[in-house]
């Protein structure tokens, strides 16, 4: 049996699994709410797995190990230590407030929580707005991916393996909704883990001798990629953005719209830290699929493009056979993510643009169905945008992936912190939310756009959350100010 036979048979034996299991949820999906959130009988483990792995997406299997490759220990630092550490450390601030806020104010999306909790709908649509175009930058890196996977291992072209993925992974959950993202995903975080393992051991025999003789080899390919801080790296070459500018947009990072919501899925508040555990313990595992980018760069060094260090790496590490199965995996950590950013950007486009449009004239069961209906013609407008956007995708779409993400979440972090936290003044609020995107893309297009440089993204996203907090600080301070004279005034002429 060749291998090219094996990864057909695997990948349709995987194609049948999910459809099966999208075909479940699409039994249990008959409201927009179920559709978006399921209807409160998803359990903590199978909610743990599935933000695992809608957080470790194509970006932690496919794409980042091809940074480590290139840019050494400073990437890993920076994306697998400071970035992930900021992660959980959002998870678990925030997790339980949002929960409890979402859950009172009935909630089925990340902008519709934000105009719940501040009483403010221009907020809740340009959030809504935001996260749609966010959305598209990371639904394409995704996809692209996923397909460059695809072309190794069935061995078949670029344009037929992007029909493939958007076809199957838009179908399925156009069926399903969040059920047959829950149920997928499941499936697919459970062979994530699988192949995480079989990666991170398919590289330890590089340390028989121990960690220093092989950073030793990393020394002799080049100094600057065992350094903690590349000084030849354009993207991880200060202290400041490998790991402070690392952590912040780590924390920031739950603030995507696939990320925070899962913790509406569970059944009972008393669910969210066996939640959080299973989360935590998975995404470490899949964390450490980084390391196969020093793996490569040692036993491999001759790879030439970095978005494509993994498939390459995959094919010389592990036999035919075994490489090809694990590629199918790595399939399905792509899709893992992508089918969760299609359910929330879906839900968005119905619940916060579209029922917004409708207005509320018409009967709520009617509006819902309409939602509903609504939801899943905007998910094919939205595989078409993909598609197309695909066909050409920037040199480095991790880094195109990140400007849009980045800037999405330095606005959402401060409105979603601050309503966990305390609840400032809602348009002091929106404000912020303004600046911390604008200031991201500023300080981000005055270095690559018009200087020529190169600049990681996380850099100027923490210079937009700084600014957003400061402009709240500023606001706030105003505000008070000014209320203070009135309250004195009113103080006395109570006595």
């Amino acid at each position: 049996m060749t291998p090219e036979l094996v990864a057909w048979i695997a990948f349709g034996a995987y194609a049948l699994v999910t459809a099966g299991l999208a075909l479940r949820g699409m039994k249990k999906t008959t409201t927009l709410s179920g559709f978006a959130l399921g209807n409160g009988d998803l359990g903590p483990v199978v909610t743990g797995i599935t933000l695992a792995a809608a957080i470790a997406s194509t970006a932690t299997f496919v794409i980042n190990p091809g940074f480590v490759y290139a840019h050494g220990l400073s990437a890993l630092m920076h994306l697998g230590v400071a970035s992930f550490s900021g992660v959980l450390f959002g998870l678990l601030v925030l997790s339980k407030g949002f929960r409890k806020q979402g859950m009172a104010d009935g909630a089925l999306t990340l902008p519709h929580w934000i105009g719940a909790r501040y009483g403010h709908r221009p907020m809740r649509t340009y959030f809504a707005v935001l996260n749609l175009i966010a959305a598209v930058t990371f639904v394409v890196l995704i996809v692209k991916g996923s397909a460059l996977v695809m072309q190794h291992t069935l061995h078949i072209g670029y344009i037929a393996s992007l029909v493939i993925i958007v076809g199957f992974v838009f179908s399925y959950i156009l069926m399903g909704g969040t059920y047959a993202h829950v149920f997928t995903n499941a499936f697919q975080g459970g062979l994530m883990v699988i192949v995480a393992l079989a990666i991170v051991a398919s590289g330890l025999h590089l340390f028989a001798d121990g960690i220093g003789p092989f950073m030793a080899r990393v020394d002799a390919i080049d100094p600057n990629l065992v350094a903690f801080v590349n000084p030849k790296s354009p993207l991880f070459g200060d202290v400041f953005t490998v790991y402070i500018a690392g952590f912040v947009v780590g924390v920031a990072l739950v603030a995507q719209p696939h990320i925070l919501t899962k913790s509406l899925y569970l059944g009972k508040d008393s669910d969210v830290p066996r939640y959080l555990l299973v989360g935590s313990v998975v995404c470490i595992i899949y964390t450490a699929v980084l390391l196969a980018g020093l793996y490569a760069r040692v036993a491999y060094p001759d790879l030439a493009a970095q978005d494509a260090v993994m498939p390459a790496y995959l094919a010389r590490a592990f036999s035919p056979i075994v490489g090809v199965l694990i590629s199918v995996a790595l399939l399905a950590a792509g899709m893992s993510t992508l089918d969760g950013i299609l359910v929330s950007a879906s839900t968005i486009a119905a619940n916060d643009v579209f029922l917004g449009l409708v207005g509320k004239k018409l009967p709520e069961e009617q509006r819902q169905q309409m939602a509903l209906k609504a939801s899943r013609y905007i998910l094919v407008g939205l595989g078409v945008v993909s598609f197309v956007l695909a066909l050409d995708p920037p040199k480095l779409v991790g880094i195109f992936a990140q400007v849009g993400i980045y800037g999405l979440v330095a606005a959402s972090l401060v409105p979603i912190a601050c309503g966990i936290l305390a609840k400032p003044a809602a348009n002091d609020v929106f404000a912020a939310s303004i600046v911390a995107p604008l200031v991201h893309v500023a300080v981000y297009g005055s270095v690559v756009w018009v200087d020529g440089g190169v600049l990681n993204p996380a850099f100027s996203a923490t210079f937009g959350i700084f600014a957003a907090l400061l402009t709240l600080g500023v606001l706030s301070l105003v505000r008070k100010t000014k209320t203070a004279p009135v309250h004195e005034a009113q103080m006395g002429a109570s006595r």
